[in-house]
């Protein structure tokens, strides 16, 4: 599980920000909160904001930690991190990124700076029987292990450059447990959701349909409890051609005989309700098309344990089916406890009495620099535990709306 994520000089956040996903003291909603490792963890938090505000800079910065881990270890000598930083400060500032979380029971601290686009410095902790011990620290090209690790990592030394992080070259080169646990969870534990993968996670959803009649049964017993009217779904996945009218003009003709080699697959899939059937891909909506992207997914994760970061959960989804989505994410229990972390504009959610006060964040741009801010709710003075946050949201209460005291009509009869 993920407990705390701190970021500063990326994209649109200037000064660091803090998000916890440790509970307080709040004692409403004691089925929201996990308790692991000794710590009393939220099993969802809800990010709010305006347009333009930083969610999705927030959620981009904790993908761009998850990529870096996963991926810097095939960095080529003198290619940079590339990584925006905010406008005003640029490379030449430090860009910190410091996360703590949860794996196998046992907390874990990472962190790195940047600067020019390279590795400044860089650490990873953890914490048995409660008490912080260190795994490494690195500054530059030079590190130092623990004294549990000392010559573990022997063997790094020779692939550890400044544009590649020591967590993800040790998890590669050496055979250390705690670093191969650490890297797990940004490899495979920690899951982001944007528009960009969509088509990849109906691809996987469709695959598992098909292949896995407990997972199909899993997923239809989900869609009936969101009241969705599906009885069934048929898939079908064929391997075809590829058609050399589909390919762009612009690809060389060696490269397109290369294409014209290779199988595809062809996906067909019917949805089956009470004396009817739709097309999945052409006739239906595409609040059922997402529905059946993200549920495959989401019970892989819920199933497994594992931790979602999803950045505007609700585009294309009714209020209803997405309140159904976090109500049933945060009730079903799997091996392990899972997370569910998320961006939205649905301020209905607010109103049904889904999250205690600490669940809650808001982001909203500091006036001075157009920097991002990152708060929760707790943090505002003299909100009650039974307050209609919605209501307060909307009026402005908590700030992180855009307040529009435009006169329309009065700029529109002053400029003709």
């Amino acid at each position: 599980m993920l407990l705390e994520f701190r970021c500063s000089n990326h994209r649109s956040i200037r000064d660091e920000v803090l998000f916890s996903a440790i509970a307080g003291s709040d004692k409403t909603h004691a089925e929201n909160i996990e308790k692991v490792a000794d710590v009393e963890v939220l099993k969802s938090a809800v990010i709010y904001g305006a347009n333009g505000s930083g969610k999705s800079n927030f959620i981009d910065a904790i993908a761009f930690v998850k990529n870096l881990v996963s991926n810097s270890i095939n960095h080529q000598p003198g290619q940079g991190i590339l990584q925006v930083p905010h406008k005003l400060d640029g490379y030449e500032r430090k860009s910190n990124y410091k996360i703590q979380f949860i794996v196998d029971g046992i907390r874990y601290a990472f962190g790195f700076s940047l600067q020019n686009m390279l590795v400044v410095d860089e650490y990873l902790y953890y914490f048995p029987n409660g008490r912080q011990t260190k795994i490494f620290e690195r500054m530059g090209e030079d590190y130092s292990a623990g004294r549990n690790f000392r010559n573990r990592f022997n063997s790094c030394k020779d692939v550890l450059k400044p544009n590649r992080l020591m967590l993800s070259c040790a998890a590669n080169f050496s055979s250390v447990d705690e670093v191969t646990a650490a890297y797990r969870f940004f490899k495979d534990e920690l899951v982001i959701y944007s528009s960009v993968n969509q088509d990849n996670w109906m691809n996987y959803s469709l695959h598992q349909i098909n292949a896995n009649e407990q997972i199909k049964a899993i997923v239809l017993k989900f869609l009936d409890a969101l009241g969705t009217g599906i009885k069934d779904i048929h898939v079908d996945i064929k391997k075809e051609d590829l058609d050399i009218a589909n390919l762009p003009p612009f690809l060389s003709d060696e490269f397109k005989k290369i294409l014209l080699q290779k199988k595809i697959d062809a996906i067909s899939a019917k949805v089956l309700y009470e004396g009817f059937e739709t097309d999945l891909i052409s006739e239906e909506s595409t609040g059922i098309k997402k529905l059946f992207g993200i549920l495959c997914p989401f019970i892989d994760i819920i199933v497994n344990g594992k931790v979602l970061v999803c950045d505007e959960l609700e585009s294309n989804l009714h209020e209803s089916l997405l309140f159904g989505l976090v109500k049933q994410f945060v009730n079903t229990r799997g091996s392990k406890p899972a997370q569910l972390i998320f961006t939205t504009h649905e301020t209905g959610l607010l109103n049904l009495d889904l999250f205690r006060r600490d669940q809650i964040w808001f982001t909203e741009i500091k006036t001075k620099d157009r920097s991002t801010d990152l708060y929760s709710l707790t943090e505002i003075k003299n909100v009650r535990k039974d307050e209609n946050f919605g209501k307060g949201y909307i009026a402005g209460k908590y700030g992180a709306i855009p307040m529009l005291n435009l006169n329309f009509a009065d700029v529109i009869s002053s400029d003709m």
